[in-house]
C-alpha cells in the first residue's frame, strides 16, 4: 500500500538514491556495492559550486568483497560527484579500513568506532550501514528459507515478523518455534 498523498502540494527539493548490488563469483567470494546519489530539484548553489537540478550533488560507492563467512577481503570507495570537489574524495582510500570485518557479526559497531565524526564521509558511512542486510540477502540467494540442517535458520530473530514468538515462525518454522512471547 503507497504512502498517502501529501495534504498540500509540495516542490522536489531533493532526492537521494541508494541502490545495493550482491553478486557471487566463481571464487565464492560475493561483492555488496552500494551507491548513493543525491540530486536536487532546483538549481542549487553551493560554495564549491553551482551543481544545475538534476545534476548529481554526491555520487558515492562503496564495495566489499567477502569471503564464505562474510569476512571483508577487500574494499574501495570512490566518490564520482560532492560537494566539496576536489577535498571529499580524499577520504576514499581510509574505507579499506572495512578489510577483516565480519559483516554479520560487529560490522556496524566497527564501522561506527573506525569512521565516527571527521575520520570518515557521512555518505560513505551510511552506504556501510547497509552492507550486512544486503550481504544476508546476496547469501539468502544460495540457501532454501527452510532447509532444515538442525541449526536455527539464519533468518529468524532479525526482525518482528520472525521473531520466535510469532505466528509466521509457527507456522513456516515450527521446529524453531518458542511459545508465546514471555510477558
Amino acid at each position: 500500500m503507497p504512502l498517502p498523498a501529501p495534504t498540500a502540494k509540495r516542490t522536489c527539493m531533493h532526492v537521494r538514491s541508494v541502490q545495493l548490488d550482491g553478486e557471487k563469483g566463481r571464487d565464492g567470494c560475493r561483492d555488496i556495492a552500494a551507491r548513493l546519489v543525491d540530486v536536487k530539484g532546483r538549481d542549487c548553489p553551493l560554495s564549491s559550486c553551482l551543481r544545475k537540478r538534476g545534476e548529481a550533488a554526491h555520487d558515492l560507492s562503496l564495495r566489499v568483497t567477502g569471503d564464505a563467512r562474510m569476512n571483508v577481503l577487500e574494499a574501495a570507495a570512490c566518490a564520482d560527484a560532492m560537494s566539496d570537489v576536489g577535498n571529499g574524495d580524499r577520504i576514499a582510500p581510509d574505507y579499506l579500513q572495512l578489510i577483516g570485518l565480519d559483516l554479520f557479526h560487529g560490522s556496524r559497531t566497527a564501522v561506527k568506532n573506525l569512521f565516527r565524526s571527521t575520520r570518515g564521509c557521512s555518505h560513505l558511512g551510511e552506504l556501510a550501514s547497509f552492507l550486512p542486510t544486503a550481504a544476508l540477502q546476496t547469501f539468502a540467494s544460495d540457501v532454501r528459507d527452510n532447509d532444515d540442517s538442525g541449526r536455527k535458520f539464519y533468518q529468524l530473530d532479525r526482525c518482528h515478523a520472525l521473531e520466535s514468538h510469532s505466528d509466521a515462525v509457527l507456522r513456516y518454522y515450527p521446529r524453531c518455534y518458542r511459545g508465546q512471547k514471555p510477558g
